[in-house]
């Protein structure tokens, strides 16, 4: 898991465009590839109370509106509770066999803390604080992307993923 930045390496990252992340296989994947697309960022897990819903809702989503400029990004996530706790096989085997996800889900990383991966550093240093300032409180935590890479929204936990289509589709043009 990735070092996360020193806060005077965050500003010099524009955009979630700059970045480079690991998928589920360990293989490097610029996000430069989503330059034009509305993105939904998550940190999931598979064994939180959470779950079902978000992965329920999140996969309706991504299906309503892929073919319309939009894509989430999924990043296991095992700081809260251990709730994360398989390889990424198993994590990727999980959402695909149970949920139908078509979305890509990414390397497991750390979302808080010293190795807090990077592309999570910048989402947090240029969102607005969350209930527990700029930490990641839970599993489930959603960035709203615009087409420029520039996070528009941040949601709690708790937030289903279905109360925040107006705002997709508004970033979508529809």
């Amino acid at each position: 898991m990735g070092a996360g930045y020193s806060s005077a390496e965050i500003p010099q990252k524009k955009s979630i465009h700059e970045f480079t992340v690991k998928n589920a296989a360990g293989n490097d994947v610029d996000l430069s590839m989503y330059k034009g697309k509305v993105l939904l960022v998550v940190n999931v897990a598979s064994r939180c109370g959470l779950t079902n819903d978000n992965y329920t809702q999140l996969a309706e989503l991504h299906a309503k509106y892929k073919d319309k400029g939009f894509e989430i990004l999924a990043f296991p996530c095992n700081q809260f509770l251990n709730q994360e706790p398989g390889s990424n096989e198993k994590i990727q085997e999980f959402a695909c066999t149970r949920f139908k996800t078509e979305f890509p889900i990414f390397d497991k990383i750390n979302v808080n803390g010293k190795d807090t991966a990077p592309v999570y550093s910048f989402l947090k240093a240029t969102s607005k604080p969350g209930k527990f300032g700029s930490r990641i409180s839970w599993n489930f935590t959603k960035f709203l992307i615009d087409p420029d890479g520039h996070v528009k929204d941040r949601y709690g936990p708790s937030k289903p993923p279905m109360k925040i289509e107006n705002d997709i589709k508004s970033l979508l043009g529809l």
